[in-house]
This record gives structure tokens, C-alpha cells and sequence, in this order.
């Protein structure tokens, strides 16, 4: 039996941090990792954690010194354009931003040409300005660059924002959006054959938690006579289940929908007369 472990980067704190583990145990994954410890292993599965800073975490992808990583899709954009990219996660998602001081009376882009940007993605925000025509200078801080537009160290920030409260308190706006982002399975170039097989199991259960994440499982009592036009309009993931209740003239459906479109279609489902509509949460998902 091979002892081959699949090695896992992820950031060590904050909110990124948190939603890593917790899709690896959605994923049935258990990690034995103490306070403070930078590595950890899986008991019940061949995977090894490491817990590092974000912005370290392509370099590592980069060299083999991890084999897979969750990190920001803005910190691959950033510094690891030649990283492979995987699945899309869904979560910790944010937006990389320019903002200005709400005095400044921002009418366009533009307005920035010639002006002095605070920010930690030069990459991003080179290649951005270039691709609109503008010139700045740009001063490069790693950390909290919120503050530079107050100490008149700069005209405009560009970093990252999820809520955009950060910007509100210290008197900022939010004037352009130059690329969303969510975290991402990252891929290094030089995985081996082995690990990739214990990658492609990973990435199997990762898409059974986030398919059930998006999705709702729906149950309903229908008038026959309405069955058909229901069943039209319920996606399911192979066509809705169809079973006769004890009343007759009526059945029970059941589907599984997108929770994006559940409102939308529940209107719907009233209209044909559907009734004791139930709506439960899936655990897991395979498709």
C-alpha cells in the first residue's frame, strides 16, 4: 500500500483559513493539528497541511514543495499566473478594487492618470492601468494600505474588499472594480503521478460538498393534473421523482434546484397549484 501523502498548502489565518477546513471536513477529511502548528496530517485520509502566509503559497506551488493549495484566485492573478488552476470554491469571495478619499470628485479612470496608487498587487494593477491607458506611480505596501491616501502618502488605493467596510471607516470609496475573486484548488506543475490520483479523489469529494452547497432538495404534493407543466419546469438533476399520494388526484415530487434559482421558481410551482412545499438541505452531492 502506498505511504504517498497529497502535501496541501493553505493560508494559516483568517477567513480563508477557516473556510479551507471547513470544506476538507465537509469532505469526510480529519486533521490532526494543534495551536500553533505549521503542519498536520490527515488520519484518515493521504493528506499532509501546511499552514502558510498567502502570498508565500505560489512560490511553494511553484517549486513542489506543495502539491496542491486553496488560496485567493487575486493572489494566483498576482503572483502565480503560471500556477494550474483548478475548481472554483465558491467561497471567501472579494473584489480587487481602486478607491479613492470621498472628497475626491471621481468622474472615470481617467482621473487617475499621472496620479500616486497605494498597493500591495503591482502586478494587477500595472497590467490593469495599461490596458486602460493611464500612467501612475505606484507605491508598493504590504499591509494596511487604507491609510496612505490619509497621511498624503497617496491619491487612490487598490486592495482587496469584501464588504467595503474597511474603506467606509477610513473615509475611502469604492470607484473601480478590476477583477472578482474566490478562493481556488491551485495546482502545482511538478505533482507527481501518484499524488495526482490522491488529488483526483480529492477533488471528487471537494465537488460533491460544493455541488450540495449550491443545491436544495425540494418536496411537494401536485394536483395530477398539473403534473406535467411542474415536471417542465423543475430542472432536476435527471428528472424530477414522481410518487402517487394516498389522496387521489394528487402526487408527491421531489427534485433537487439550484438555490440560486428556488425563488424564482417557487412563484412558479404556487401557480400550477403545487402545495406543502418542503425545502432541505443536502450534505452531499454526486453527480
Amino acid at each position: 500500500m502506498s505511504k504517498e501523502k497529497l502535501r496541501i498548502a493553505v493560508q494559516k489565518s483568517g477567513r480563508l483559513f477557516e473556510d479551507s477546513i471547513k470544506i476538507l471536513k465537509d469532505a469526510g477529511i480529519s486533521i490532526d493539528n494543534g495551536k500553533e502548528q505549521l503542519k498536520a496530517s490527515s488520519r484518515n485520509f493521504p493528506l499532509e497541511v501546511m499552514y502558510l502566509r498567502n502570498g508565500d503559497i505560489p512560490q511553494y506551488l511553484r517549486d513542489g514543495v506543495v502539491d496542491v493549495a486553496i488560496i485567493g484566485e487575486n493572489v494566483l492573478i498576482e503572483k502565480g499566473q503560471d500556477i494550474i488552476k483548478g475548481e472554483k470554491l465558491g467561497f471567501s469571495k472579494c473584489r480587487v478594487s481602486l478607491a479613492v478619499p470621498k472628497s475626491f470628485n471621481y468622474t472615470g479612470i481617467k482621473d487617475l492618470d499621472g496620479s500616486k496608487i497605494a498597493t500591495s498587487y503591482p502586478n494587477t494593477v500595472n497590467q490593469f492601468l495599461k490596458e486602460k491607458g493611464i500612467s501612475a506611480e505606484l507605491h508598493i505596501i504590504n499591509g494596511s494600505v487604507e491609510i496612505a491616501p490619509n497621511i498624503g502618502l497617496a491619491d487612490a488605493i487598490c486592495d482587496i474588499v469584501s464588504s467595503g467596510s474597511t474603506l467606509f471607516k477610513n473615509g475611502l470609496k469604492e470607484v473601480e472594480v478590476m477583477l472578482k475573486s474566490e478562493a481556488v484548488l491551485a495546482i502545482s506543475p511538478q505533482i507527481s503521478e501518484e499524488r495526482k490520483k490522491i488529488l483526483e479523489k480529492l477533488q471528487f469529494r471537494m465537488k460533491s460538498v460544493l455541488n450540495a452547497r449550491t443545491s436544495k432538495y425540494i418536496l411537494m404534493n401536485v394536483p395530477n393534473d398539473k403534473l406535467k407543466d411542474v415536471t417542465r419546469l423543475l430542472p432536476g438533476m435527471r428528472s424530477p421523482t414522481v410518487l402517487p399520494l394516498a389522496e387521489e388526484g394528487w402526487s408527491s415530487v421531489h427534485t433537487v434546484i439550484n438555490e440560486e434559482r428556488f425563488w424564482e421558481v417557487l412563484d412558479e410551482l404556487r401557480n400550477f397549484g403545487a402545495e406543502g412545499i418542503l425545502v432541505a438541505p443536502i450534505e452531499k452531492m454526486v453527480i
